[in-house]
């Protein structure tokens, strides 16, 4: 392998280069490379300034994550970067691309920083449950304050040139153009006004209000719960401002180890490769997806009109097609609005918003203007027989080769396959609301699907920027199936003696951004209603079945669109239904439950131990590949508190046989609801991980 880090001398300007492809992270080579050629610039008297540029595509887009989790090799990057900002030449870091985490403190170890216009900056390790622990957390504030550094410190958010601009972070935009050029160009400007080195650790630092680090520690505690890193984060920066530059650099490594040994940080990390590796699926290893621009969606309601959205968004033509005018006309207010809204917020520029509405959006309820669509997204009402017939209608028009996929949550895709002369083309992409913004896209593959349609849905989830994760057809897939055995598990609590607030509440704290039933509630209660009734001729009679939630929907309540579910939604917010409680103790004296006080940490455990109980069905199965596709789809399309990595990681953390012996405790309650799977069993037996398949 070639050196990453390169030397030249030019008319006096020593141009050092970073060439570790693809976006030249700072491996142990590249940290080498630093130290050395910094360490013979020193010992030159033929220079008279320092260049640091990346070449290709960026400068440093931040760690080598091939080194996550390996023991760390020197030198270690505080100590490069201090030998650069020690460096007795002014040093110049011309950015371009992205200067992220570690690639951001090497800039900010430099003396002084230009930009190209289109660069972008920030430190992300908070997202991993770590926080910068080469000197971020001391020079950011020096250069920009501390309040701006506790807000892209904890947040680990990223912004443009102008902005790092009007902070401070950088000292000039350049015009566009090749790094190497614009570098030596400010380089000599700086030679000729006879600029000495200026180093972020020699900055006084600035004052600040007195509560500004009581005010970060209440906003991180209503954002991040339960959360270890942003709060370390705050202390690093605080002590930036309260120690000496040196103290303060041994407080942030302090801080930085203790979260390196933290279940967050590996939980954040497990996450972190757990996304990346859903879409290697050996069934497409080397299939060509078919080729997609031309897209139709049949259905302009709330879900019909998000994936239109997001479809035009990645620049794809979308045709919108609803029963009737009147229909249609609805349907493309709903993708206006959308639209709209994202031009208001700066999301997408009004010429573009103008280019989408002329040109690749149009709206119709005539099914023939999809005969040169590539691929048609079917999103309409979740009934088989109106499925059947929107594929019936298909299967006659499309042309050969054209992807058919259903957004259908539950049902039986094998079967509205079925419908057409074409199973093969046949395919669930099971989006969730709004298909515009969440990220999770599930890619359902039917018997008879062919790998490359499986190929295609992928490589359409990389155009939405979705995750995309593969699922076997049963009923509610991955995420569905898991979702209906743990809300019977709450369901449960709830007749055993917690209320549902009581439920929600305990959950909240343990990380999900809402509880089950106030997530019901936005949902629209009449929705798992519908799914309950189409099921109920094959419940078992064995089924402790919870009717509570049934007697709201009999009453009209189905949550926010009615005003009324779980709880009352009034303009100063929402607040718990009473009437709710009636419901319950009602239920529990048909049941003859005599009620009992249950504690908060009971509560999760019936939650998860439902959830990992069924989800390792789920792999068993084939429903999912791994346990780190559960892991991706519960993290990215319900809520699942991402820095305990998963339900499968958490498991795993928590130990498999303490899930396994929660199962058995709460089976003397309901043994048909909790019956072990032979998975979790096996895994326990053999005393293995979760962890241990996903390397398998």
């Amino acid at each position: 392998m070639p050196d990453p880090v390169s030397l030249e001398v030019v008319d006096g300007i020593a141009i050092v280069a970073i060439a570790n492809p693809p976006v030249n992270a700072l491996s142990q080579a590249v940290r080498a490379g630093l130290a050395g050629v910094f360490a013979a610039i020193e010992a030159r008297d033929d220079v008279r300034a320092v260049v640091i540029y990346g070449s290709d595509r960026t400068f440093i887009a931040g760690a080598d994550i091939r080194e996550f989790g390996k023991p760390p090799l020197e030198p270690f990057l505080p100590d490069v970067i201090n030998q650069i900002e020690a460096c007795r030449l002014p040093v110049i870091a011309s950015l371009h691309g992205t200067a992220l985490g570690g690639g951001l403190e090497v800039a900010m170890g430099a003396h002084f920083r230009v930009a190209d216009p289109a660069a972008r900056f920030g430190l992300p390790e908070v997202t991993l449950g770590i926080l910068p622990g080469a000197g971020g957390t001391q020079r950011l504030p020096r250069l920009a304050g501390a309040e701006v550094a506790l807000d892209l410190i904890t947040t680990g958010r990223q912004i443009g040139a102008e902005e790092a601009l009007a902070i401070g972070l950088i000292d000039k935009i350049a015009a566009a153009g090749d790094p190497r050029t614009v570098g030596v160009a400010y380089a000599q400007d700086l030679v000729r006004q006879g600029a000495a080195p200026r180093r972020s650790s020699a900055l006084p630092v600035q004052a600040v209000a007195p509560d500004v680090f009581e005010q970060a520690r209440t906003r991180v505690a209503q954002k991040s719960r339960g959360q270890l890193a942003p709060l370390n984060c705050i202390k690093a920066v605080e002590g930036a401002m309260r120690l000496p530059f040196l103290e303060g650099l041994a407080n942030e490594r302090a801080l930085f180890t203790e979260l390196m040994g933290s279940d967050q940080r590996s939980a954040l990390i497990h996450a972190f490769f757990a996304e990346r590796q859903v879409a290697k699926v050996p069934d497409i290893k080397g299939v060509t997806a078919r080729p997609i621009e031309k897209i139709g969606v049949i259905g302009g309601g709330t879900m019909g009109a998000g994936i239109a959205v997001a479809a035009l968004l990645s620049g794809l033509k979308v045709t919108l097609i609803e029963r009737e005018p009147e229909a249609v006309a609805r349907a493309k207010a709903n993708v206006t609005k959308t639209l709209e809204g994202s031009v208001k917020r700066g999301k997408l520029a009004q010429t573009k918003f103008d280019d989408i509405m002329a040109t690749t959006f149009s709206a119709s309820d005539d099914y023939s203007q999809l005969v040169d669509a590539d691929l048609v997204i079917e999103a309409v009402f979740e009934s088989m027989e109106v499925k059947k017939d929107v594929f019936t209608r298909l299967d006659a028009i499309c042309k050969p080769g054209a992807v058919l996929a259903t957004n259908t949550s539950y049902l039986d895709i094998n079967e509205i396959a079925a419908m057409t002369s074409r199973p093969q083309d046949v395919i669930g992409l099971h989006f969730f609301s709004p298909a515009h913004v969440m990220r999770l896209l599930e890619i359902v593959v039917a018997d008879k699907t062919a790998p490359e349609v499986t190929a295609t849905g992928f490589e359409l989830a990389k155009r939405l920027k979705k995750v995309a994760v593969r699922a076997g057809v049963c009923d509610g897939f991955i995420g569905n199936r898991i979702l209906s055995h743990y809300r019977k598990a709450v369901d449960g609590a709830v007749l055993a003696g917690a209320s549902p607030f009581d439920v929600d509440r305990a959950l909240v704290d343990f990380g999900l951004a809402m509880g089950p039933f106030a997530v019901s509630d936005l949902a629209g209660l009449d929705i798992g209603w519908a799914t309950r009734k189409r099921l109920a001729p094959t419940r078992d009679p064995r089924e402790v079945y919870a009717a509570f939630s049934d007697r709201l929907c009999e009453a009209g309540h189905f949550g926010r669109k009615t005003g009324k579910g779980y709880y009352v939604y009034k303009e100063d917010g929402p607040c718990p239904n009473e009437d709710v409680l009636t419901h319950v103790a009602d239920d529990r004296a048909a049941k003859g439950i005599t009620p009992r006080a249950m504690s908060d940490d009971e509560i999760v455990d019936r939650y998860m131990a439902a959830m990992v109980n069924e989800a390792a069905r789920v792999v068993e199965e084939g429903i999912a590949l791994r346990p780190l596709d559960v892991d991706v789809t519960l993290l990215n399309g319900y809520g699942f508190p991402r820095w305990r990595g998963g339900p499968m990681q958490y498991a795993d953390t928590v130990g498999l046989e303490k899930i396994l012996a929660d199962v058995a405790r709460f089976a003397r309650e309901d043994d048909f609801l909790w019956q072990p799977a032979p998975l979790l069993q096996r895994l326990v037996a053999e005393g293995k991980t979760f962890g241990d398949l996903n390397d398998a």
